[in-house]
């Protein structure tokens, strides 16, 4: 890049500052700007100094200090560490300023460490001359400091780094180094140290480790880096990806493959040659994860939606579902509305199982007339929706040919272990390259040049193996100017003798930024706030305004040097970048002071926000972050004023959308991360944040954290009653019944419950507070439904789903639909009855594949009551297929319940077997407990009833140890059962116990379907032992199968009941 004078026109070089001409400033200077840096302080001081004014005239003194100063300076100055300043005897030295050096912490130990030598030097002179000797010490630490702007000749830096380095300087012995553990990281391979105990230091809480100095070897240890040019040392792993490719495109199947390695191992560079290699064949994709804060789960969707349909950053909403709408064509309107949700292009409301539904179909769709490859990058900064959401795809996509390529670091594995373990999954590691692949890497990228041997020799063992840094450390020493092409050979002329590579990509990096022009930082600063891919136009935003018009030049020649490239890829904006390794932008980030992060993240969120219109939705998790973090970098410089203040609650109200609209779609995990997020950048006392801790605490009770969820709704407790806010305390009280419901506390929970909940209910009637009504009926209806009590738990969710639709609350009103169903088909309500309402809240809740899928087997069970097994096998068949197209495991496993009642009531034991087994295996598979002792209960039922007594006493047993105490209905269940067993063996005691048990856990309640199967085991025990005194109870479930319209338990039961010799039974129990 040149620069053109503006006086007379002169083509200048781009690190000119006036124009070599005429003299004309090139271009306005930039403001002194202070920076953030990692760097090494020296600190030394005299020892006993006070006793030589004493021994020595004030000249002769001034004489043997001065000497002392100067040689001291020299060495360090000799390293390339600046001397910032003298305080009395003391001498201060920073190596990092004006410029970082990859091996800023050797140096320093290295200066340290010849200060010693240097003095012993001069102690033999002084000693000759004046009869004294000096005693020194000497601390050396490294890290963060600010410091001022170098360009300007501003030297003054601050921060603890310099004071811990003073610390070490006081507790080291006379004539001896103290190293801190930054520094000692930095240089363990190239120093020998003798570590020792821990030193208090003043100013320290805590004890901080120390190394004494022994030596510094003379060969120098380094850093590593990435490949650059033609693939090396990766055709095993590419050749993998290839048979991928071919037997999903052969067999028409999906296969999930995952380049897993640490950082800069080359995974991105592998996916690059095998797309190269396999992609004319096919229509490739590419999706990011982001680490913004967990909030984003479903950008990479966002990106592979964009690039599929064209969608740019100059198309409006309309535009942009226009573009989604053809791409998929006018079939499938139900696909778009999902695609559109996820991806923010609507604000329609789905659950996350719809989403799954949605992206699965469009990539269907896609891959119909060739094959698909979508690569999903930095999987490990993925949230667990979408690491979901890949799970699903790879085990649910049929007939068509697709590869899912990802990749992510080894964090991955460790938190899904089971990533890799699906039959259509698999993952490759990619290990460090040996040396001799090391070099083919340095001979691609210097093309047909040659490189001294000493050279290639100190880069290779620098690299262990890692492309990346094999390639960056080339580019620094050529960029220093290190190595020299001359005739088509790079040497090193003056030797790489005092280059030394630290053990660390952040101080490779540093130091490579540190190399750039004044301009080009101001430049790649912003570009790292806006994120690891940016737009163009964002960085012209944020940059200074004497360079918004270079900007292109600038990052071209960022493009030029390494650090960004284009990147075609992001069909967002007209003109995007990308860092060329996200570590590159994580160091320009740490660069930058707090209080510019600030502001760049606040200017980044007000231009967002001025050209994407009206698509804020789409970005408003990211946006969100920008806030965020703007509030938190102020935050930690002090206390905040009204504008800070006014960023947070910004912030919050993003967030906080973006979490109400993620637990809507029922993406919990998401809510929970974005509303804690939303509540933490809110004043303690903030009517805003406490209208959050509520729907915080139950996020956080749905996905398991209950101790969190304790926290915030505890907090919100004590607000409310400070702040004496009736509604929110009674909304709290809510939500902290339903935290001791989920978290197991239900031996006291129902009769604590209902009078906490009949005083909130009076709270929110007085207040005509529609939502809170909806929630307080749910939890009624979960009181009842928790003690069988369905006629109850009916009417309570019927008074929810009113009070829901009053309030608008979608999400309330399909949850306590689907609650309402359930207890229809369990409770007293009439069968005919209970399928007309069924069949109403089927229509309620159609476009919601999850909860249609629920509702069509309660109404399969009840249809099966009515003896049309026939209409019945279809609704449960279209209720699986609803949940097995959705690819949620425990909701397809509860599917065989109401198929397995099917059957039996059909006399089809074989068949309610299968479909038993099918679930039960699901669930065990999954590690669950609850339902599974259920469904161990039924399916036990099935067995006995094909006369394998043996295996139904062991799967009660099963069924046993799994249910907790206060599942009442799977403790009847499998009471009844073995009761029947034991019968069958004529163990008649035992066996007319339990049948009495089960029967006794259920009379409290009104569970009609559980009633009639206890009394009519009852009756059979009886039976089996000989005894006709059993009638009574045949008696009863027939009573009670007639009353629900039970017709087909009703037949049943006669038949039973003709099989029983005629006698007088025992005095009865009510039922």
């Amino acid at each position: 890049m040149v620069q053109i004078c503006t006086n007379c026109g002169e083509e200048n070089p781009d690190r000119f500052r006036l124009c070599g001409f005429c003299g004309t400033a090139l271009a306005p200077p930039l403001p002194a700007q202070e920076v953030r840096k990692t760097v090494t302080i020296v600190f030394s001081d005299l020892k006993g100094s006070t006793s030589l004014g004493e021994q020595l005239d004030s000249e002769s003194l001034r004489e043997v200090m001065s000497r002392y100063f100067d040689a001291m300076r020299e060495i360090l100055e000799h390293h390339g560490g600046t001397v910032e300043k003298y305080i009395g005897d003391a001498i201060m030295a920073v190596f990092g300023l004006p410029r970082i050096r990859e091996d800023d912490a050797l140096r320093a130990v290295r200066a340290a460490h010849a200060m010693q030598s240097t003095l012993a030097t001069l102690n033999e002179e002084l000693e000759q001359r004046w009869g004294v000797r000096l005693v020194n010490r000497t601390g050396v630490n490294t890290g963060e400091v600010v410091a001022g702007d170098p360009t300007t000749g501003q030297r003054l830096v601050t921060g603890d780094t310099v004071n811990v380095a003073a610390r070490l300087e006081q507790a080291a012995p006379g004539l001896d180094v103290l190293i801190g553990e930054p520094t000692y990281r930095l240089t363990r391979d190239a120093v020998e140290v003798e570590e020792i105990e821990p030193l208090e230091l003043k100013g320290k809480a805590e004890r901080v480790p120390a190394y004494r100095l022994l030596s510094v070897k003379d060969e120098h240890e380094g850093l590593l880096r990435p490949s650059q040019g033609r693939l090396v040392g990766r055709d095993a792993e590419l050749q993998l990806l290839v048979d991928a490719y071919d037997a999903a495109v052969a067999e028409r199947r999906c296969v999930t493959m995952t380049l897993v390695g640490d950082a800069g191992v080359g995974k991105s560079r592998l996916t690059e040659e095998f797309l190269r290699r396999v992609g004319g064949s096919a229509l490739t994709l590419h999706g990011r994860c982001l680490p913004y804060g967990n909030g984003v789960t479903f950008w990479p969707v966002v990106e592979v939606v964009r690039e599929a349909a064209g969608i740019s950053d100059r198309d409006d909403a309309d535009s942009a579902r226009s573009k989604l709408s053809t791409l998929l064509g006018p079939d499938h309107p139900d696909v778009v509305e999902r695609i559109a949700s996820a991806v923010g292009l609507s604000e329609t409301q789905f659950s996350v199982q719809e989403l799954f539904w949605g992206v699965r179909k469009l990539l269907t769709l896609l891959a119909v007339n060739r094959p698909l490859i979508v690569a999903f990058e930095d999987l490990h900064w993925a949230q667990d929706t979408f690491l979901d959401l890949v799970e699903h795809l790879t085990d649910t996509f049929e007939g068509a040919a697709i590869v899912i390529l990802c990749d992510a670091r080894p964090t991955l594995l460790e938190q899904r272990t089971a990533w890799s373990e699906r039959p259509n999954a698999a993952h490759v590691l990619l290990e460090p390259l040996t040396a001799e692949q090391s070099e083919q890497v340095i001979k691609n990228l210097i093309g047909g040049a040659d490189l001294d041997e000493g050279v290639r020799a100190h880069i290779v063992e620098t690299a262990e193996g890692n492309p990346l840094f094999v390639e960056q450390l080339l580019s620094m020493l050529i960029d220093d100017g290190l190595l020299i092409l001359e005739d088509g050979h790079w040497s090193a002329p003056d030797g790489l003798r005092d280059f030394a590579v630290p053990p660390t990509i952040q101080a490779l990096l540093a130091a490579r930024l540190d190399s750039l022009a004044r301009e080009e930082r101001a430049v790649i600063e912003p570009a790292a706030v806006a994120g690891n891919v940016f737009p163009e136009g964002a960085v012209q935003e944020l940059a200074p305004d004497t360079l918004q018009n270079q900007v292109p030049d600038l990052l071209a020649a960022l493009s030029t040097k390494q650090f960004v490239r284009p990147d075609p890829t992001e069909r967002a904006f007209e003109h995007a970048y990308r860092f060329h390794h996200v570590l590159i932008r994580e160091t320009t980030y740490d660069g930058l002071l707090k209080r510019a992060r600030a502001t760049l993240h606040e200017q980044f969120v007000r231009w967002a926000d001025r050209v994407n219109g009206d698509r804020a939705l789409e970005y408003e998790e990211i946006l969100g972050y920008h806030l965020e973090q703007a509030h938190r970098y102020l935050a930690e410089l002090g206390p905040l004023d009204d504008h800070g203040r006014e960023l947070g609650a910004d912030g919050s109200r993003r967030l906080a959308s973006a979490g109400h609209r993620a637990r809507a779609r029922g993406d919990v995990a998401a809510a929970a991360n974005l509303l804690e997020r939303a509540a933490a950048i809110l004043p303690a006392l903030d009517p805003a944040r406490l209208a959050l801790l509520p729907e915080l605490g139950e996020a956080l009770i749905d996905i398991g954290q209950f101790p969190a969820a304790e926290t915030a709704l505890a907090e919100a407790l004590d607000a409310a009653q400070s702040t004496g806010d009736p509604l929110l305390e009674a909304d709290v009280g809510l939500r902290r019944l339903l935290l001791e419901l989920r978290s197991g506390e239900v031996d006291r929970w129902s009769e604590e419950a209902v009078p906490q909940i009949a005083a909130a209910i009076d709270v929110f009637t007085k207040a005509s507070d529609h939502a809170g009504l909806a929630r307080a009926y749910r939890l009624l209806g979960y009181v009842h439904g928790t003690a069988c009590n369905y006629a109850e738990a009916a009417e309570a969710s019927e008074r929810a789903l009113q009070h829901a639709a009053e309030a608008g609350d979608s999400r309330e009103q399909r949850v306590n639909a689907t609650s309402l169903a359930l207890a229809l088909c369990w409770g007293p309500t009439q069968v005919d009855e209970a399928i007309e309402r069924t069949s109403q809240i089927l229509e309620q809740v159609s476009g919601n594949r999850l909860s249609r899928g629920w509702v069509l087997c309660l109404l399969a069970h009840l249809r099966s009551m009515k003896g049309e097994f026939e209409g019945a096998r279809e609704l449960y068949r279209a209720g699986l297929a609803a949940m097995e197209e959705m690819g949620v495991g425990w909701y397809v496993a509860w599917t065989s319940l109401s198929a397995g009642r099917v059957e039996m009531l059909a006399g089809d034991y074989p068949a309610a077997e299968r479909e038993l087994r099918r679930g039960f295996e699901l669930l065990d598979r999954m590690g669950e407990r609850y339902l599974r002792s259920t469904v161990a209960a039924l399916l036990a039922r099935a067995v006995f009833e094909q006369g394998r007594l043996d295996a139904a006493e062991e799967l009660t047993r099963a069924a046993e140890e799994l249910a907790s105490a206060d599942d009442v209905e799977t403790q009847a269940a499998w009471r009844s059962v073995r009761a029947r067993v034991l019968a069958r063996r004529q163990e008649s005691e035992d066996a007319a116990r339990l049948g009495q048990d089960a029967l006794q856990l259920l009379l409290p309640t009104d569970s009609a379907v559980m009633k009639v199967e206890a009394l009519a085991d009852l009756g059979e025990v009886f039976e089996d032992l000989g005894d006709p005194s059993g009638s009574w109870a045949l008696e009863e479930a027939i009573k009670l199968a007639e009353l629900k319209g039970n017709i087909a338990a009703a037949a049943h039961l006669r038949l039973a009941l003709g099989r029983l010799p005629s006698a007088a039974g025992p005095e009865r129990t009510a039922v």
